[in-house]
C-alpha cells in the first residue's frame, strides 16, 4: 500500500488536531521547499529520515529499444534518496 499526500494530511489533522486546510498548507509548503531546494542543485537532509541528493549523469551511449539504433543520451540531473541508519533499522524491524 502506498501512503498518499491526502493520507499524510489526514494523519496530521488527526494527530495534531489542526484543521484540514492548515494541514494541507503545511504539507504543500514542505514539498515546495524540498522541490525548490533540489531544483537549485542543493541536497536536502532530514535528520533521522534520510538525504535527497542531486546527482549529475554524464553523457552516455544508449540504444533505442524500438529500433535498436545506437544514440547518445544527454547529460542530466537525477534525484536520489539515501535513508538514514535509524530509518533503515526501523524498516528492518529492529
Amino acid at each position: 500500500m502506498t501512503l498518499t499526500k491526502v493520507e499524510i494530511v489526514e494523519s496530521i489533522h488527526n494527530q495534531i488536531g489542526l484543521p484540514k486546510n492548515k494541514s494541507t498548507e503545511i504539507v504543500e509548503t514542505l514539498i515546495e521547499i524540498i522541490k525548490k531546494t533540489l531544483a537549485s542543485g542543493e541536497d536536502v537532509l532530514i535528520s533521522n529520515f534520510g538525504k535527497f541528493c542531486v546527482k549529475e549523469k554524464r553523457e552516455r551511449k544508449g540504444r533505442n529499444p524500438a529500433t535498436g539504433d545506437d544514440l547518445m543520451l544527454e547529460p542530466r540531473k537525477v534525484v536520489t534518496f539515501r535513508c538514514s541508519g535509524k530509518l533503515r533499522d526501523r524498516v528492518d524491524g529492529e
